[in-house]
């Protein structure tokens, strides 16, 4: 089969191969979604019915995200070497397969690996597969679209990723319920590798401009060197911080320590109804707030406002504790997270330099993976000290000093970053 080859960015876009490639790239990120998904409602349980101990299930919950950590900027400097095509496939696959490695790990056999250590090691390569699916599925977007329709194509983008992830949830609950594990597991499976097929059948190979090879001891370089770098990098660290390192860890205590109930529901159950909200709120925002950007003079516009919106939230939830103003709190929220995500990565597109672009993604993404891994370690102590009425103050607070940020460092007019070869070392 003949792959075609992309150069260089600038397809119109009325060319009916934008909707194609990025349709494939939404695929991919979303069912690579459920497939994470599907792993939190049932991996928790599965310490009772393994007999793994409650530390060793949250090492397999936290493992594949650290991974991811450790080579969002590896995996973004291989796909600006390589082209997209090839790596985004590789981690498709891997995404794709992990679930079946959960149905083995449910009754090992002959392997000589114990349960626990089959989930940890598929976890992992779930985080392998998921670094280079997310920074290609940017790389692939930024290289086939123009700063004219950037944000739209981007906001699609984030939107299929947003809603993978409860998607699985749903279903993985369900069939857990309705059929068991491994049935659940095989599923996730199964959508994951006809995500990886369609990509394998559509997705061209993107290729980077820069006749040089980027180094990765010069990105902090190229950090330091540019202000808007820092400043996009740092917002996105500040509002995974947030939503998914404080929001999303700390909701049900506090539906239950104001005693927030929905009917017959209590605080649990009302606060996975909260989760969902904020999604829905996030993910309907990303799908619009990206053409929005795209018709301003500076995509700033949309984020500041947004970051506004994420504060408001905040302070609504610390100061009115109703059922009534933890909806209207959480969608705010929601919102805000949402009306953040296309705009910072339609502007990182806009000023990356050809060869670069998988680089910078990954940057993006290390930012946002660190404010999701030290979130949690931060909410529950620091809730346990002040109260969550204040600690949703000072997140409320820490939203606005991040609008401040971006205000000084994201220009409205953006010029195309030096590259980072022509950054002089320290």
């Amino acid at each position: 089969m003949q792959v075609p080859t992309l150069s260089s960015p600038a397809i119109d876009d009325e060319d009916p191969s934008v909707p194609v490639v990025v349709g494939a790239v939404i695929a991919g990120v979303f069912f690579g979604g459920v497939g994470g998904g599907v792993a939190f409602p049932t991996l928790p349980t599965l310490g009772t019915v393994l007999g793994i101990s409650s530390f060793v299930v949250g090492m397999i919950l936290s493992v594949n995200r650290f991974t991811r950590l450790l080579l969002n900027t590896p995996a973004g400097q291989v796909l600006d070497r390589l082209g997209t095509r090839r790596p985004m496939l590789v981690g498709l696959v891997l995404q794709g397969l992990v679930p079946f490695g959960y149905v083995v790990a449910l009754d090992p056999g002959a392997i000589p690996l114990s349960s626990a250590a089959i989930f940890f090691l598929s976890r992992a390569l779930w985080g392998v597969g998921s670094a280079f699916v997310f920074v290609g599925a940017f790389t692939t977007v930024t290289h086939v679209t123009t700063a004219e329709n950037r944000g739209k194509w981007v906001g699609y983008m984030r939107g299929g990723q947003s809603l993978g992830f409860p998607a699985g949830l749903i279903l993985g609950g369900i069939l857990t319920d309705l059929y068991g594990y491994s049935e659940a597991f095989a599923a996730a499976g199964v959508a994951g590798l006809f995500a990886a097929f369609v990509a394998f059948v559509v997705l061209p190979n993107v290729e980077g401009s820069a006749s040089t090879t980027t180094r990765l001891r010069d990105l902090p370089a190229v950090v330091r060197a540019d202000a808007r770098v820092l400043g996009i990098g740092a917002t996105n660290l500040a509002v995974r911080f947030l939503y998914a390192g404080i929001l999303l860890s700390t909701v049900v205590l506090y539906t239950r320590e104001f005693d927030i109930g929905l009917g017959s529901l209590a605080s649990t159950g009302v606060s996975g109804i909260v989760m969902a909200i904020s999604v829905l709120a996030m993910s309907v925002t990303t799908l619009v707030v990206g053409r929005l950007s795209d018709t301003l003079s500076s995509r700033t516009y949309t984020v500041i406002p947004a970051l506004g919106l994420l504060a408001g939230g905040f302070a609504l939830l610390a100061l009115v504790p109703s059922v009534e103003s933890t909806v209207v709190g959480v969608a705010l929220v929601g919102i805000g997270v949402g009306g953040t995500g296309p705009p910072l990565m339609a502007y990182l597109g806009d000023i990356a330099p050809g060869g670069d672009v998988g680089k910078l993604g990954g940057v993006y993404n290390v930012f946002g993976d660190l404010g999701s891994t030290i979130g949690p370690l931060v909410a529950l102590p620091f809730a346990s000290v002040v109260g969550m009425r204040i600690e949703y103050l000072v997140c409320a607070g820490l939203a606005v000093l991040t609008a401040t940020m971006v205000l000084a460092t994201l220009d409205g007019d953006p010029e195309t970053l030096r590259s980072p070869e022509a950054v002089p070392n320290d």
